[in-house]
């Protein structure tokens, strides 16, 4: 799961103090991923530690990166969701548009995906919403808290991170009115609700 890198930092020096090998490593890719064993894994801690593990994540992985000392796995997941949530707003606000337009959003999307506006949330969630399939690959609730984390880092280093900041604004909404158990996808029922905080879309 994802927590804080001060946390896994902590552990780190935990475990070792008690003879132990410990190493923070979250994962993305969501069901799909862990389905069919395709994550990509993200690890911090110590490189013979790592080595060592290498057998076990490659069962879990494909794109397995040795990030760094204890807490790099974490920062560069935190790294991840802050990509992620753009490229989430970004898909859903595309098919809103499209669908305000009078585009067929499908076709649209499929005129869009082999180009520079391409991505893994394009391809691989976005049929999902057009599906209305609005069931869990991430928890909203647990996306809500992945973004504070990486608020908090932010905020221990003095730095503003304005579009994060709204993503978080939209799905801590979407909390509030009881649905964080479903997946981050269903972000565009609160446009096509007109549920946008400050108002907009219907």
């Amino acid at each position: 799961t994802t927590s804080s890198p001060s946390l896994a930092a902590s552990l780190y020096g935990k475990a070792r103090a008690a003879g132990l090998d410990l190493l923070d490593a979250p994962v993305s890719g969501g069901d799909t991923g862990a389905r069919n064993g395709s994550l990509s894994i993200m690890a911090g801690g110590d490189r013979e530690a790592f080595e060592r593990a290498l057998p076990l994540f490659s069962v879990l992985g494909k794109n397995i990166v040795y990030m760094g000392p204890a807490g790099s796995g974490q920062h560069t997941k935190a790294a991840n969701q802050i990509a992620v949530a753009g490229a989430t707003a970004a898909m859903t606000e595309a098919i809103v548009y499209a669908e305000k337009a009078g585009l067929d959003p499908e076709t649209m999307l499929r005129a869009i995906g082999a180009g520079a506006a391409g991505s893994w949330q394009i391809s691989n969630m976005a049929p999902r919403v057009l599906a209305g399939d609005h069931d869990p690959g991430f928890f909203i609730k647990h996306f809500v808290k992945d973004m504070r984390i990486v608020e908090e880092e932010m905020t221990e280093r003095n730095v503003r991170l304005p579009m994060l900041d709204t993503v978080l604004q939209l799905y801590e909404r979407m909390e509030e009115d009881g649905e964080g158990d479903l997946g981050t996808q269903a972000l565009i029922r609160l446009y096509r609700g007109g549920r946008i905080p400050g108002g907009g879309c219907h």
